[in-house]
């Protein structure tokens, strides 16, 4: 037998309330009193009574939903960047529709298109770049854009980065200062901001201190390119005394192919990562490592969206938030040096 849905006005009966207090007990954000959110909420569980979320979605125009579009998962930044967006919105009355995308702007065009017809509020693309014609139609249809950890000009477009291009000449300046002189440096994918500017800080330092780098390798942001590429690097007469490499989840991949190698980093190879994921502090690699300030990326980007959202204003905001070089034991530290 089909079950009968049970309707707010039923709801309201049996609590003594109006059918608009029904309503504004399951809207987020909506004013009520407790003792009214408690009888309302004792007479739907007793009815078995569930908002119809998306029904109020058609009448309101609002879903509450933030669609967020992600490139890769394996990277562990993401999995933990995704579960802070994600609490940070529901704290705020949203929830998120994640998607996932080729970690390019032909492969995000379909997504994009799904999530708008999804009727989101807004959309964060976590890694992932938009064409300028998407970016169009998203401002067209009135959907507010932040490109989280990715950051691209354009008309209309917010974009939340780790300030890249210094944390790349941080990690050279320590290097350098532990007196390091064949650097290697396993770059994230030059197709995205995040690794060129990273590089672009590295080679920055470099020149300034008069070096050139030993090798430059675009890793891909790439496990298997990492591994392989440390191989190269490692397996001739000369080979570097450290390696930059443009993120964490590379990092782990070179640690692993050196220690193959009988070579220990720290020791034999200096090994810098980018990110301080949670793996960074295990024994098993103890990666020295610039960390990306998540929280507060995560912060400000859930503070931009949702303003543009609520205000129905767009303000294209530009914001780099410094990260902390993480000292540990993957890299020779200098004396002294804080």
């Amino acid at each position: 037998m089909a079950q009968v849905k049970v309707t707010s006005a039923e709801v309201a009966r049996l609590a003594g309330v109006s059918q608009s207090a029904v309503s504004r007990v399951f809207t987020p954000g909506a004013s009520a009193s407790k003792k009214t959110v408690q009888k309302v909420r004792e007479a739907a569980d007793k009815l078995g009574y569930r908002p119809n979320v998306l029904a109020r979605a058609m009448v309101s125009g609002k879903s509450r939903i933030i669609g967020l579009v992600v490139a890769y998962l394996e990277n562990q930044f993401y999995p933990v960047a995704l579960e802070l967006l994600s609490n940070a919105l529901q704290a705020r009355g949203y929830h998120i529709l994640i998607f996932t995308a080729p970690n390019s702007t032909d492969g995000i065009d379909g997504v994009m298109q799904d999530l708008m017809d999804y009727q989101v509020d807004g959309i964060i693309a976590a890694s992932v770049s938009m064409s300028s014609d998407l970016a169009r139609r998203a401002r067209q249809a009135g959907i507010p854009v932040v490109l989280f950890n990715r950051g691209q000009d354009g008309p209309g477009l917010s974009n939340v980065t780790s300030a890249n291009h210094a944390g790349g000449r941080r990690v050279a300046q320590f290097l350098l200062a532990g007196g390091h002189r064949r650097i290697a440096h396993v770059a994230g994918w030059q197709g995205s901001s995040t690794g060129r500017d990273r590089q672009a800080g590295f080679l920055s330092a470099m020149d300034e201190a008069g070096q050139r780098p030993f090798a430059l390798v675009d890793g891909m942001y790439n496990r298997k390119v990492a591994a392989q590429s440390t191989r190269l690097l490692c397996s001739g007469s000369a080979r570097p005394d450290a390696i930059f490499v443009g993120n964490d989840h590379m990092a782990f991949a070179v640690i692993d192919t050196l220690r193959a190698m009988r070579l220990e980093p720290g020791q034999d190879i200096s090994v810098v990562g980018y990110d301080d994921v949670p793996m960074a502090c295990w024994g098993a690699y103890d990666l020295t490592t610039l960390r990306q300030p998540v929280n507060r990326m995560v912060d400000a980007t859930v503070s931009i969206l949702l303003d543009q959202i609520e205000t129905g204003e767009s303000r294209p905001a530009r914001i780099e938030i410094e990260g902390e070089l993480i000292l540990r034991g993957s890299a020779r530290i200098p004396e002294g040096w804080t």
